[in-house]
């Protein structure tokens, strides 16, 4: 059985003396073996007493000492394990090419570690051995029984070797830029396993999967009975944009389930969980309501200053509320403790796109991709300040990057059917934002942007139509995100002369704290065209207030007054 704290074996899988030898030594040289016995097994207990104390230097020289005295397999792992911890990846490498020892998956694996510390990516596929998986992350190759495991007993309370191999496989792939095969053996390691979570990390966290792919994942996989917690849990981490109240019942699931692992019955050691609510956090975020994701990544960030994933849903909600100072604060902070990560260098490029200074932030950006390659936001943001400085084809190109290297996001092909709108080549656009909506349908987003495109392209009822679904696939009561949908609803069905169904969505956008000129004049020039020139007059006085020089409500505020006059002097 493994030791629970560092995976080194124990000395009980070295073989038992031969008791006739014993019986022919006499009682003295019994003793004497069972004293040297003595002596190496304390020797043992030094090795994994230093490595938990981090003296790996300690832990080699004792750990050689011992794999020396007995030859034991197991020793021999441990010796390698310390070098491996001690970071001398090469001689660790030596200590295990031994074609016997190599047998076990266990030592096979050390090796193929030891390899991926050296970076060299086909050596480490190679030293795992030929393997082949389908699309669907189902495993081919049958097992011909010419792998010996040494340690059978601890396979129940531990990662299935196999799954651990299974993530390696994919990230030497995803290393050598093979990302469909990397994807399908991350898929493997968590189907193989399900406890392996940073297989699963990896596919969502790097958008491998579309949200249908997602959930057929999700679906496939084998829990314990005792994992009921950790199914809730993927349920919540692999949601995208849906209703309110769905996601909450997963969330409380996640609480029910969780009482099978902690001591409260009521389940507030998940409900507290800082991965949890980051969760919900990020759910808010999707769902526009930034102003209580920011409020939650806070409280959040208090109790751990340095979880990397909530900061991200911070930043983007920072950005989203124009929080510069917080912005400014987070980037020095990340950048003095973690300058080699592009988290840090994307959060400097916040920080300057919120203050509109958008050729830093572009180049911030371009360093967090240098660092990280695999790092979704910093491409997307790297598009969007191009965007924002009219260099469309720049824009295109990042974007283009973005969807070649994140299939599951279905962000980059949004906005660059935004940049075909921005061009006027409606047709164009509408393909990708279909294609987006194929990558993920559930994001009201893609539906409110068709609806600009039927609006654009004259087909005001297809408007409507998608206008209305955005409304529908928002995740909770329309907030002031949807506002701009709204209006354009209203416009739709003013084009369609439906003035009575028109006017009830402006309303509704007005009663946002964002007024704007559009859904006032909207609202105005709809009232005109059924004849109610006061309230026309009224809304027209208000556009105008937020925007004197606005040359259509002026020219239609003095139409609108003369129809009055003329409409007052005929019932006179």
């Amino acid at each position: 059985m493994l030791d629970t704290k560092f995976g080194f074996p124990p000395a009980a899988a070295s073989p038992a003396p031969n008791p006739k030898r014993r019986r022919r030594r006499g009682g003295d040289g019994e003793a004497e073996a069972d004293m040297r016995e003595e002596a190496v097994e304390r020797l043992r207990g030094v090795v994994r007493d230093s490595v938990g104390k981090h003296l790996y230097t300690s832990a080699i020289f004792l750990a050689d000492k011992v794999a020396a005295a007995t030859g034991d397999p197991a020793d021999v792992y441990m010796l390698a394990q310390a070098l491996f911890l001690g970071r001398h990846y090469r001689r660790a490498l030596h200590v295990l090419n031994n074609d016997r020892l190599l047998r076990d998956l266990r030592f096979r694996f050390l090796a193929a570690k030891c390899l991926e510390e050296l970076k060299e990516w086909h050596q480490c596929l190679m030293m795992l051995g030929d393997a082949k998986v389908d699309e669907h992350g189902n495993l081919l190759d049958q097992d011909d029984g010419s792998d010996i495991y040494f340690d059978k007993d601890a396979e129940d309370h531990e990662i299935n070797i196999k799954s651990a191999i299974c993530f390696l496989r994919g990230k030497a792939y995803e290393a050598l830029d093979n990302r469909d095969l990397a994807r399908q053996w991350y898929k493997a390691a968590v189907k193989v396993d399900p406890l392996c979570y940073e297989a699963l990390e990896c596919l969502v966290d790097n958008y491998m999967l579309t949200c249908e792919e997602e959930s057929e994942l999700l679906s496939s996989l084998k829990f314990g009975k005792e994992d009921g917690w950790l199914s809730a849990f993927y349920t919540c981490l692999i949601k995208k944009h849906e209703k309110e109240h769905v996601v909450e019942a997963k969330f409380k699931e996640l609480e029910r389930q969780s009482c099978s692992i902690s001591s409260s019955s009521s389940g507030q050691m998940m409900k507290n969980n800082i991965d949890v609510l980051a969760c919900k956090a990020e759910y808010y975020h999707q769902s526009g309501e930034y102003q209580k994701c920011f409020e939650l990544t806070s409280v959040l960030l208090e109790r751990d200053p340095f979880h990397l994933k909530c900061t991200l849903v911070h930043l983007a909600a920072a950005m989203e509320l124009g929080h510069s100072n917080d912005l400014y604060l987070l980037s020095c902070n990340l950048v003095k403790d973690y300058p080699q990560k592009a988290i840090s260098w994307f959060a400097v490029g916040c920080y300057y796109y919120c203050i509109k200074k958008y050729d830093q932030a572009r180049r911030y950006f371009c360093k967090a991709t240098g660092l990280d390659g695999t790092f979704p936001p910093a491409w997307i943001g790297t598009g969007i300040a191009y965007a924002a400085q009219e260099e469309g084809d720049q824009a295109m190109a990042a974007f283009r990057t973005a969807a070649r290297l994140f299939p599951g996001c279905h962000l980059p092909t949004l906005y660059m059917g935004m940049q075909y709108v921005r061009m006027h080549n409606f047709k164009l656009a509408e393909q990708f934002f279909m294609q987006a909506k194929s990558i993920c349908p559930s994001d009201p987003l893609i539906y409110n942007e068709l609806g600009v495109v039927a609006y654009n392209m004259k087909e005001y009822q297809n408007a409507v139509q998608w206008f209305e679904l955005t409304l529908e696939h928002t995740s909770s009561s329309v907030n002031e995100m949807w506002e701009p949908t709204l209006v354009n609803l209203g416009h739709a069905l003013r084009k369609l002369k439906k003035y009575q169904k028109a006017i009830p969505y402006y309303e509704k956008a007005l009663a946002f704290p964002t007024k704007t000129l559009s859904a006032f004049s909207g609202l105005a020039y709809t009232y005109q065209l059924m004849d109610n020139f006061e309230d026309a007059i009224t809304y027209y006085h208000k556009a105008l207030w937020l925007k004197p020089d606005d040359q259509f409500c002026t020219e239609m505020l003095t139409s609108a007054l003369e129809s009055s006059c003329q409409s007052t002097a005929r019932r006179k």
